[in-house]
């Protein structure tokens, strides 16, 4: 296994451009583990850690341009309230040595059903900003996930940073474990309220061959909260509203039966979860600060 240093973001993407095999490597929390566990032995391994651009994050008037290897710790001391759903996830990330490592960057590249940023990525309405030496695109996060640990870059890109719209309204994120820290999802669920264009966007994590939305669940909420004037009114969701929300996150789940929980259990976790969240964030759009978002984006 040869080891290749480039000095900078150009010496990088030429490298993956002369060696499409080789596989990056930043914070190395998922890579290293892989390779300790003989579960991957790469011909070559791209260190990125000497490009300081990745760990840099530029706060603009919608959205966050964020380095794909700014540690989760970062997130959660910096962009709380900008990324308030994607700071909640970065909590649960493993081990207070392993936030200050890893980064989202890793976790899109390794495109892991259970990987804790997904969820949140998926309902706030992320962007993944690819780089090659043929230039560079941006990969809204709905088309990012194509399978089971595959994701949607071309063998000569590098992830150089994540685009994710600043939050309009209330996030909320979940996560079910075997236990309260240093754990794999057995399932995990985000929400966002996006008032500015009164619409509501979900993540679902580690319950389905990749990172999915809840589309159904999110259409019924959508036309729900309109025909109720909920917007505007900033009423209590009724108990069959929820319930019905509930129901149709399960139902897009599609998880399988493993160690960490059966299929049956998972879809069950992300109903409660589902329910729960959307209480959370309600709750939290009906009191001072999510009325006020509210008002001001229709100003």
């Amino acid at each position: 296994m040869d080891f290749l240093r480039p000095a900078s973001w150009e010496e990088a993407l030429a490298a993956k451009a002369e060696h499409p095999t080789a596989v990056p490597i930043a914070g190395g929390t998922d890579v290293m583990v892989e390779i300790n566990f003989d579960h991957r032995r790469p011909e070559y391994l791209l260190d990125l850690n000497r490009i300081g651009d990745l760990y840099d994050w530029e706060v603009g008037a919608d959205s966050v341009r964020l380095g794909a290897s700014v540690p989760y710790t970062r997130i959660m001391e910096n962009l709380r309230d900008e990324l308030p759903g994607l700071s909640l996830a970065s909590h649960t990330v493993a081990s207070p040595q392993i936030r200050n490592r890893g980064g989202v960057g890793g976790n899109l590249g390794t495109a892991s059903p259970a990987g804790d940023a997904h969820p949140a990525l998926l309902a706030a309405g992320a962007e993944v900003e690819a780089e090659s030496v043929r230039g560079t695109r941006l990969i809204p996060i709905d088309e990012f996930y194509t399978g089971v640990k595959r994701n949607a870059l071309a063998p000569d890109e590098l992830i150089r940073a994540v685009h994710i719209k600043k939050a309009d309204g209330p996030q909320q994120y979940s996560k079910v474990g075997t236990r309260n820290a240093m754990v794999i999802a057995v399932c995990a669920f985000g929400l966002a309220l996006h008032p500015a264009t009164r619409t509501v966007r979900t993540g679902i994590g580690s319950a389905a061959p990749t990172p999915v939305r809840a589309k159904a669940a999110e259409e019924f909420l959508n036309a729900a909260l309109d025909e109720g004037g909920f917007w505007e009114n900033g009423k209590i969701i009724t108990p069959s509203v929820a319930k019905r929300f509930a129901d149709l996150c399960s139902a897009a789940c599609n998880p399988i039966d493993d160690v960490r929980g059966t299929a049956s259990y998972r879809r069950h976790a992300v109903g409660i979860m589902a329910r729960r969240t959307l209480t959370w964030t309600w709750e939290s759009y009906r009191g001072t600060d999510g009325r006020s978002i509210e008002k001001g984006s229709a100003a």
